[in-house]
């Protein structure tokens, strides 16, 4: 019994042994020799450029440098002999092969921004100047308490051109005051080591210089927070232009006018203020409130020479502006239609669109359309940015109408025409008496009409019934005429001594505005309306205004029978016209049998 026990006991006793040697011959000095290696590198350059590996026989592990064409390649290697230089061969006993790969390079740097807090929680990004060239995608705002959120590019300033991107502050973000200006990163996973960043303070889009224009003889500043109730502006004695990044050594120039969000000033003499343009630095333009020592924050610059809209066609005499927004599926219709009938050039201020606005403009100028755009990124700021354009074009345009794409001028006396005329506007202007400098037109509103989606042949196609009385007007303005203040209010501008507004009947000539259109686009502009007086749709301000829908509460929900909505006339007059004009046989692919011109 005891042989029997003793025997296997001998055997798990001499198998522990032989693993214990074994583990310290051979296990233990590879892993001493993998560590060592490295540990101690010894970089040898080989004699030939596609060697790789080295030849040894009591080598048990080998470390592979691969290194491009044409510089040298190492190998890395341990108790080589002196005289078996590296090559390339088989070799035997080799316990690991680790191949030494480059470092991955560093992500890029953060940016530092200027960046200004919008409503709704948004942050709007500025990149410095120069600052920013790779692809506009992937990138991330960082915040001081290390919380990130992806950025969407919004587009490109101009004057100077700068990238602008659009973040949301996170949740966390907007419980730490004061709010501070995030960094703009790619790598939101691996963010930078920022504890001797000094973070500035957000700016706030409330109180803001947010752009500017230099004429021949001044400057013209759009500003927030500064004449903050409807129709009283602080006095121009009370307030001075700033040139300068440093407000206490800046340039001072009085300011000439004071009204709604545009003030204008004198430029400062050459010698007082270093050339601007071209690649010099720009130089930052602010405004002083003088009674309160306070100087507002401010994105815009002052550049020479002046800042106006390029054409090599000779002036035109009538131009159509509007600010725009995601209306790429609207936009042929209403250029190809309004050109038809006398605007030649056409100028959108684009509010950061994210469709494909501007494909589409591209495809209609290789048709032979004049339209330029403007990066207008401010929200809310409808009357500022028909009062840029009245500066803005006044080289290239003689008059401006102002009105959206949703809008269409028509008259009753053209439904006997065979087809449009580019004199049915344009002999609006030349038959005008020089002492008018400004013409008005009535509008009439139309609502869904019955439709659920937006109408395949247009809007002029789709929206047929409309409210019994017209509300508003839009205006044609004679840019000469215009009051020096550029003070506009709901579509007509106030003109210089002299000048009078003339304001055509609705039997002769309308606007057919197709504002309350199918819910799913009318929903659309809810939030993203530009008018000055319904700041915020969700809010109970200003109730009774005519920007508001009848009916429409503060929240996008579609109220009950709105495709029957603001339906108490039925007017036929613009789409049996536009049909008759623009209407051509199609396929029979066509369940109409005919489309639009516009359509595609």
């Amino acid at each position: 019994m005891a042989c029997q026990v003793r025997t296997p006991f001998l055997y798990v006793v001499a198998s522990i042994a032989f693993c214990l040697v074994f583990y310290h011959h051979y296990l233990r000095d590879g892993i001493t020799t993998a560590t060592a290696t490295f540990s101690f590198l010894q970089l040898s350059p080989s004699p030939t450029p596609t060697s790789n590996y080295a030849i040894s026989d009591t080598l048990t592990a080998v470390a592979v440098a691969p290194a491009p064409a044409p510089a040298p390649s190492y190998a890395i290697t341990e108790n080589l002999p002196a005289a078996a230089p590296p090559n390339s061969a088989i070799i035997e006993n080799l316990t690991a092969v680790h191949f030494v790969n480059p470092p991955p390079p560093l992500p890029p740097s953060p940016i530092s921004t200027t960046s200004i807090l919008l409503p709704g929680w948004e942050v709007f990004v500025i990149v410095p100047r120069g600052k920013y060239s790779s692809d506009p995608n992937g990138d991330f705002c960082l915040f001081d308490n290390n919380e990130v959120s992806p950025a969407k590019y919004f587009g490109r300033l101009p004057f100077p051109d700068r990238a602008t991107f659009i973040c949301p502050l996170p949740l966390h973000a907007r419980r730490r005051l004061p709010f501070k200006q995030p960094l703009l990163t790619k790598s939101p996973m691996h963010p930078p080591k920022t504890n001797d960043f000094s973070w500035p303070l957000l700016l706030q889009w409330s109180h803001l210089v947010y752009d500017s224009l230099t004429t021949n003889d001044d400057v013209v500043l759009f500003v927030k927070g500064v004449n903050i109730h409807q129709g009283t502006n602080r006095k121009p004695r009370e307030l001075r232009c700033v040139f300068g990044d440093d407000a206490s050594t800046g340039v001072r120039t009085s300011v000439t006018t004071s009204m709604q969000e545009v003030f204008r000033c004198p430029r400062p003499q050459q010698i007082a203020v270093p050339p601007a343009g071209g690649d010099a630095e720009p130089i930052k333009l602010s405004l002083e409130i003088v009674t309160e020592n306070k100087v507002v924050p401010s994105v815009a610059y002052y550049t020479v020479p002046p800042r106006r809209l390029e054409s090599k066609k000779q002036k035109s005499l009538l131009c159509a502006n509007t600010m725009v927004y995601n209306v790429a599926k609207f936009l042929r219709e209403w250029v190809i239609y309004h050109s038809k009938i006398g605007v030649e050039k056409f100028l959108l201020y684009d509010n950061g669109s994210d469709d494909d606005l501007q494909q589409v403009v591209e495809d209609l100028v290789k048709e032979g359309f004049d339209i330029s755009t403007y990066f207008w990124a401010w929200p809310k700021t409808q009357e500022a940015g028909f009062s840029h354009a009245a500066i803005y074009a006044k080289e290239v345009c003689k008059w401006i109408i102002y009105i959206d794409v949703d809008e269409f001028v028509y008259s009753p006396s053209w439904d006997n025409l065979s087809k449009p005329s580019t004199s049915l506007l344009q002999s609006l202007l030349a038959r005008n008496s020089s002492k008018f400098g400004q013409i008005s037109i009535n509008c009439r509103e139309f609502g869904p009409s019955n439709q659920r989606v937006h109408p395949v042949m247009g809007v002029t196609q789709g929206y047929h019934c409309r409210r019994r009385h017209h509300n508003r007007h839009k205006s044609i303005v004679l840019l000469d005429a215009i009051d020096v203040s550029l003070l506009n209010v709901v579509h007509h501008f106030r003109l210089r001594r002299g000048y009078k507004t003339k304001r055509l009947i609705s039997d002769h000539i309308v606007v057919n505005h197709y504002k309350y259109q199918a819910w799913p686009e009318f929903r659309a502009k809810f939030r993203r309306r530009v008018s000055a007086y319904v700041l915020d749709w969700t809010q109970k301000l200003n109730p009774k205004s005519h920007d508001r829908a009848p009916g429409l509460g503060f929240s996008a929900v579609e109220p009950e029978g709105w495709p029957q909505k603001f339906c108490e006339v039925h007017d036929h007059g613009l789409k049996d016209l536009a049909r008759k004009w623009f209407g051509m046989e199609s396929g029979s692919d066509s369940g109409s049998g005919y489309q639009m011109a516009w359509q595609r």
